[in-house]
């Protein structure tokens, strides 16, 4: 036996070299790894930092595996850069992989070809694809009795205890579960804590082991030092201050070779990169709200080193390899010290020395509460959306989904992934339909994960405040166990970035220029040109689909967004439900002007109208006639509510919110008589805009009352 393995391990190596160059040599636990799949067909989890080889393994076992006359490889996948890093990865060792994901729609009927002829060796699919009706019902199951290996990639996403669970993740124990006996499957992820860690091996199948036993998970975990990082944190009082000095840092070349600069929203994303062109630097944004085609060229740029840096969301945390990667910095804190971890990994897996700068924020701690309030709803909007679908006794898109239950779209869709998981309902053609098994509310799981959360988020301030090595925190929090100083950050060596009144002069005018681009106002709101589907069936009289060129707002404009880097601060101040209401600041006036001097209307206001407001009428009617005033037009008062209460409660999906809109305002009769006289179009103010549906609807009654044009305003848009 012991030769057998000699020669197998030989047969390993030479794959490998294929994979990764003549000088590649296996890893101690990668072997182990490769033995335990590819010989013993065990099911195993592997821990190891970012760089380590962790795709070496799967396609070395694939190889292996192949030879010996074992079906191909599934990798379950979850973003398309890691499939297009992978796909090349394996054509350069001799094996055939191809992919199933949104972005190939039109390749899937060749594919499965393919597969079903032998002609694949891996395929790589994304999770959402194991739950898409056909590729479950007529794909996956032949796929799983064929197939020689199955690897779930990123496999932290499997558990709601990790930093970045993931609903589709949780089909995987249904896939694993229809297995046949004897068909190995390999976990891999850089970023598993113990309580993760436990989670995941339970969910492939069996417990924990450390050594190589024929029962259980196999569980391999390393240190997770990285030896080129260098971490430090850099703290700013003011956003334009952290830019000015980003800017300084790279433009001298103190942040090495390229890299990626992570922000904390899309809007920063944006903001970011508009302000480092401005300063003379070659950066792209990149966000998960750009299409394929964009990613990808954002992605073939840093890898050829024609741009300094892409300004990120977190859509670039898992699988862009880039081995020369310089530097990473953050702008804004992640919500844990794990999910920072995973990010700073892209960074240094093949220089001697790469840069990792956190720039805090004092506004982190805002957008995490945000991203926190989107955690899963509370029991009676659950129990609402099961008892609408067994009430219909058939499927129900989404979107008629929508108008039985108040959840936006984003949090419906996740909510019922977690339920299909469950087993409470079932994605099938045409929708979700019951399956009419009882389900429980977790409530206790629920909390303990918030808890979890919370408990993230101090950990993450720790960090930033944190006097000792910040690589022994980092590795601590990951429970890695042989966590010791690194000697290389900030605290370590004692050396620090420069932030204080000491800093070059040029940063205090590269922060002036920030602040002036970040302040520089006005945002377009684009009008709604469709009514939402469903709308009819909650009794809105809608004439059509299409919202007509007669009732239709046009194009509008903000102050900003509450996201921005720049207004973003001082709206979300100005419009927060513990705001008391008042007259419009000075200051926010006069940058409403500005918005107002630069709007490339087709034909100037005549007149302003307000919407009514319960929470805030004096600053929305302040602005109204102050800007009346300014611009010399006349202020026709404001709409009425038709009831006391308004719109009532706020909705949160679109059919909901127009249906309790719908009758919620009146035109004056004063009003009504100003606007058959008007002679050019109505300036319609109001504090913020959401959805859009509230200016929608609005405009629709004016120009039923006789508004030749209406031109939304506000002070802040929610979202963008």
């Amino acid at each position: 036996m012991e030769l057998r393995d000699e020669e197998l391990r030989e047969e390993a190596e030479r794959h490998l070299r294929a994979l990764a160059g003549d000088h590649a040599r296996l890893r101690e636990d990668q072997w182990t790894a490769i033995r335990a799949l590819a010989v013993r067909r065990r099911r195993a989890l592997v821990v190891q930092r970012t760089g380590w080889g962790k795709s070496a393994v799967y396609f070395v076992a694939t190889a292996l595996l192949r030879e010996r006359g074992a079906g191909p490889t599934v990798i379950v996948s979850p973003l398309l850069a890691l499939m297009r890093n992978q796909v090349e990865s394996a054509a350069r060792a001799g094996i055939r992989a191809r992919t199933v994901n949104s972005s190939n729609i039109d390749a899937w009927s060749e594919i499965y070809e393919e597969i079903a002829a032998g002609d694949v060796d891996v395929l790589l699919v994304s999770p959402e694809r194991l739950n898409n009706p056909s590729f479950r019902d007529q794909v996956l199951p032949a796929l799983s009795k064929a197939a020689g290996l199955v690897v779930i990639d990123e496999a932290h996403c499997i558990s709601d205890w990790g930093h970045d669970f993931r609903p589709d993740y949780r089909r995987i124990r249904t896939l694993l579960a229809d297995l046949p006996a004897g068909i190995p499957v390999l976990a891999t992820t850089a970023t598993a804590n113990a309580r993760v860690t436990t989670d995941v091996a339970e969910q492939l199948g069996g417990g924990l082991s450390s050594d190589d036993p024929d029962d259980g998970v196999l569980v391999l975990r390393g240190e997770l030092d990285r030896e080129s990082l260098r971490l430090a944190v850099a703290e700013l009082p003011s956003v334009h201050q952290r830019l000015g000095w980003l800017a300084g840092r790279l433009l001298s070349d103190e942040l090495p070779g390229s890299g990626i600069i992570y922000t904390l929203t899309v809007a920063a994303a944006y903001d970011t990169a508009a302000f480092l062109r401005d300063q003379g630097l070659a950066v792209t944004a990149y966000s998960g709200k750009d299409d394929p085609a964009t990613r990808l060229a954002a992605e073939e740029d840093l890898q050829a080193n024609r741009v300094k840096a892409l300004v990120a969301t977190s859509a670039l945390g898992m699988g862009f390899d880039k081995p020369d990667l310089g530097f990473v910095v953050h702008l804004g804190a992640p919500q844990s010290p794990v999910a920072y971890y995973q990010q700073i990994g892209r960074a240094g897996r093949g220089v001697e020395s790469a840069e990792v700068v956190l720039l805090p924020g004092r506004e982190d701690r805002e957008i995490w509460a945000y991203f926190a309030s989107l955690a899963f709803p509370p029991e009676q909007q659950v129990r609402a959306a099961l008892a609408a679908l067994a009430d219909a006794g058939r499927p129900l898109s989404t979107t008629a989904l929508e108008t039985r239950v108040d959840l936006s779209r984003g949090r419906l869709e996740s909510m019922l992934k977690v339920l299909d998981v469950d087993g409470a309902v079932r994605r099938v053609s045409g929708g979700w339909e019951s399956t009419g098994l009882p389900w429980a509310y977790d409530e206790e799981r629920y909390a303990r994960v918030a808890a979890e959360r919370s408990r993230e988020q101090r950990a993450m301030l720790s960090y930033v405040a944190a006097e000792g090595c910040r690589m022994e925190y980092l590795r601590r929090q990951l429970d890695d166990e042989g966590a010791a100083p690194c000697g290389r950050c900030d605290n370590c060596t004692g050396k620090h970035w420069d932030t204080g009144p000491g800093a070059a002069e040029a940063d205090t005018e590269r922060a002036a220029a920030a602040r002036e681009r970040l302040l520089r106002p006005g945002v377009e709101v684009e009008p709604r040109k469709m009514w939402p589907s469903g709308v009819k069936d909650l009794g809105v009289a809608v004439a059509s689909s299409k919202i007509g060129p007669a009732l239709r707002a046009e194009p509008g404009r903000a102050l900003g967004r509450l996201t921005d880097a720049g207004w973003g601060t001082t709206l979300r101040s100005l419009l927060s439900d513990q705001a008391s209401d008042g007259p419009v600041p000075d200051q926010v006036f006069d940058a409403v002007v500005k918005v107002l001097t630069a709007w490339d209307w087709a034909e100037r206001p005549a007149c302003v109208v307000t919407l009514p407001s319960a929470s805030r009428p004096e600053l929305i009617a302040s602005l109204g006639q102050r800007l009346a005033a300014v611009g010399r037009l006349s202020y026709l008062g404001a709409l009425a509510y038709a009831t006391a209460d308004g719109p009532g409660p706020r909705r949160h999906n679109s059919a909901q919110r127009v249906q309790s809109l719908w009758n919620a305002f009146g035109v004056p009769d004063e009003l009504r008589a100003a606007l058959e006289e008007a002679s050019g179009p109505v300036l319609l103010v109001d504090d913020r805009i959401e959805s859009g549906w509230t200016m929608t609807v609005a405009a629709k009654l004016l120009r039923e009352a006789g508004a030749p044009a209406v031109l939304p305003l506000a002070l802040a848009v929610t979202t963008g």
